[in-house]
């Protein structure tokens, strides 16, 4: 199985910064896209921001020139670097990487696994 594991959550004032680490681990063959989900109480899990292997990013909009997500491929890690932190960016922040796995004989199967969640809270 494939393990991801996030840190860097926590209370910080409005206009403040977080960088958030999400460490993937386990009987990784490959890893493909990774990103940063974040669901408020009450609404929708939503896309953050996303990054491929090669480093092609995609954000939202509301996170767009404020947030800044980066992976480095030989630790399995990926980051979401966020500054100018505003109170609607509060939210439970969820790690999502894909990629193959490998099998315990032979082979490799395709996964899509989910960080536990770090909480991320912006006081006005």
């Amino acid at each position: 199985q494939v393990q991801l594991v996030e840190s860097g959550g926590g209370l910080v004032q409005a206009g403040g910064s977080l960088r958030l680490s999400c460490a993937a681990s386990g009987n990784i063959f490959s890893l493909s896209d990774m990103a940063w989900y974040r669901q408020a109480p009450g609404k929708q899990r939503e896309l953050v921001a996303a990054i491929t292997r090669g480093g092609s990013t995609n954000y939202a909009d509301s996170v767009l020139g404020r947030f800044t997500i980066s992976r480095d491929n030989a630790k399995n890690t990926v980051y979401l670097q966020m500054n100018s932190l505003k109170p609607e960016d509060t939210a439970v922040y969820y790690c999502n990487a894909d990629g193959r796995r490998r099998l315990e004989n032979w082979g490799t199967r395709s996964f899509s696994s989910w960080g536990q969640g770090t909480q991320v809270t912006v006081s006005s």
